[in-house]
């Protein structure tokens, strides 16, 4: 295993959205090296890695060449992730789609502005088991979310996530909810040896929306070093660390999610 596995890019800066994984990470004594949005990826890339991850990281600021030096490391066995947000997929100046990065991914990205605003109920449901979301209450408690970005996965690719958006009506005193459609939230595949996987929300805010808060019990608090201190609900903690682990795999790395020391919890 890489002494810093994970090579973590996009979500503004370590000061800002960055803070929410990172600080997981740090808790969970994953390393990983980071670069903000803004950077440009060169040689990071070509370090030893089981895992990349971008989010709300655009297309411009990584050049040909580092995408076939990821592309390849995944068809050897490394791992890799998009997570949704104004700057992934298509979106607003994301701009993967007729990339190289954007071909080994199990998603279809479309060509045009494919952001997903959600102003009413929009609940991540289940569709099939799989490590990256078993153990999990979806059905009991299903999260909500507040965007996303619209792609249509490929034939050989498997839907794990949905989300199911519903239009709320106020009527006589009761609210009644109808449903609107629902789209691909969480698919993955493989390329070559790789695991590949994209997420169709954001992990921070506003997209995030109540699932960074998803859990039961006390809530985790973290920090990663340069970062600030994040909240967070133990559910959505746990989704992302089975995430990471089985798309990385990880499996040396899992440590339990709610036994790091007393300064790591809070009390309400």
């Amino acid at each position: 295993m890489p002494e810093k596995p994970i090579l973590y890019l996009g979500d503004l800066s370590l000061a800002t959205a960055a803070g929410y994984l990172t600080g997981l990470m740090t808790m969970w004594d994953v390393g990983y090296d980071y670069l903000p949005t803004d950077a440009t990826v060169n040689g990071e890339a070509s370090e030893p890695r089981s895992l990349f991850i971008l989010s709300d990281y655009p297309a411009k600021h990584m050049p040909r060449d580092v995408q076939e030096t990821i592309a390849r490391k995944v068809e050897a066995g490394a791992g890799l992730i998009m997570i949704g947000g104004w700057e992934s997929y298509h979106g607003f100046g994301g701009d993967w789609d007729n990339t190289l990065i954007g071909d080994i991914l199990p998603v279809d990205i479309d060509h045009t502005d494919d952001r997903v605003n959600c102003d009413q109920p929009a609940l991540v449901r289940r569709i099939k088991n799989h490590p990256i979301v078993d153990g999990l209450p979806w059905d009991q408690r299903p999260p909500m979310i507040g965007g996303f970005n619209k792609f249509t996965p490929k034939p050989d690719a498997e839907v794990l996530l949905d989300v199911q958006r519903f239009e709320a009506h106020r009527s006589n005193g009761h609210i009644d909810f109808r449903p609107v459609d629902e789209q691909p939230m969480l698919v993955v595949g493989r390329h070559g040896r790789g695991r590949v996987a994209c997420l169709a929300t954001d992990i921070a805010p506003h997209w995030v929306g109540g699932l960074v808060d998803w859990g039961a019990g006390p809530r985790i608090i973290t920090e990663a070093p340069g970062s600030w201190a994040i909240e967070v609900g133990t559910y959505y903690a746990k989704f992302l660390h089975n995430l990471l682990t089985w798309c990385g795999r990880l499996d040396e790395t899992k440590v339990p999610i709610h036994d790091r020391g007393k300064s790591l919890v809070a009390t309400s």
